[in-house]
């Protein structure tokens, strides 16, 4: 363990593809060349400032926050399940759960145009039983449906993960002293539980609000999101800096939520105390 030379390659992967990238964008974001040149300045965030760019924003926002809660109403009892040593086929259901993330994140978001589109797999159903056609494809609604699908695991596996750490013992105590189920989950599993579920929720949270791939796809390219924003930028305007200037910002989030979490991530044992 002494032989730091075996870190080495680490650090180049690091210095290459986080360190100068990031570096670039800082760069990038401070900057604006003019006839001048090129000149420090903070126009590209002042311009950020504009309604219509925090109108996106908030959208983005509304719409990944909504998203990491319902991955987390859906989630949370699934991993419960997947956690519950009464549940024998646990392997098997994370297993569904593993095997789409192996597969490109973009053939998976075009599967739900196949399915949601109006002669698609679902509205055949629905037509054969004579019930009501969906007609969500293009909309919000299609959107926070594809979110929900892509970053449902993200959800899942670290609260699983967490639970599973948890001391059958605590439970076994608590039953022992009279509580209920509802009483044990509130007290016991649910405090636990926590640094897992905030572990969750940024990890559904950040690539939610910074999505394009999805609303691009499902929303019909009609919902700009702040990630088609920065994309929009980059590729087809070709203005690097103010790109780079609301990726700054979004990074601001990330640390944001960083810090968050980790204010309840101090115990990443799961059965320490509940105080």
């Amino acid at each position: 363990m002494n032989r730091k030379w075996v870190s080495y390659p680490y650090f180049v992967w690091m210095l290459i593809f986080i360190i100068i990238p990031s570096l670039l964008i800082l760069f990038y974001a401070f900057t604006v060349r003019d006839e001048q040149g090129i000149r420090f300045t903070l126009d590209n965030f002042y311009k950020f400032c504009e309604p219509i760019y925090i109108t996106v924003l908030l959208k983005s926002l509304g719409l990944a926050l909504f998203s990491t809660f319902v991955c987390l109403i859906v989630g949370y009892p699934v991993a419960m399940i997947l956690a519950s040593k009464q549940f024998s086929r646990s392997t098997t259901l994370s297993m569904l759960f593993i095997i789409p993330m192996w597969m490109n994140f973009l053939l998976r978001t075009y599967s739900w145009l196949t399915l949601l589109e109006k002669n698609g797999i679902i509205n055949a159903i629905l037509s054969f039983f004579n019930l009501p056609r969906l007609d969500i494809l293009y909309t919000n609604t299609a959107v926070v449906l594809g979110m929900v699908y892509n970053f449902l695991p993200f959800m899942i596996l670290p609260i699983y993960t967490v639970l599973m750490k948890i001391d059958g013992k605590l439970v076994e105590a608590a039953q022992d002293l009279g509580g209920n189920s509802l009483t044990v989950f509130s007290k016991i599993t649910l405090p636990l539980s926590i640094p897992g579920v905030m572990s969750g929720i940024t990890m559904v949270f950040m690539p939610a609000v910074t999505t394009f791939v999805i609303s691009k796809l499902l929303g019909g390219g009609q919902y700009t999101l702040i990630g088609n924003f920065i994309e929009r930028q980059f590729i087809q305007l070709s203005d690097w800096n103010f790109g780079s200037a609301i990726s700054m910002i979004m990074m601001i989030f990330i640390l944001i939520s960083i810090g968050i979490m980790s204010k309840f991530d101090e115990d990443k044992g799961g059965g320490a105390a509940l105080w």
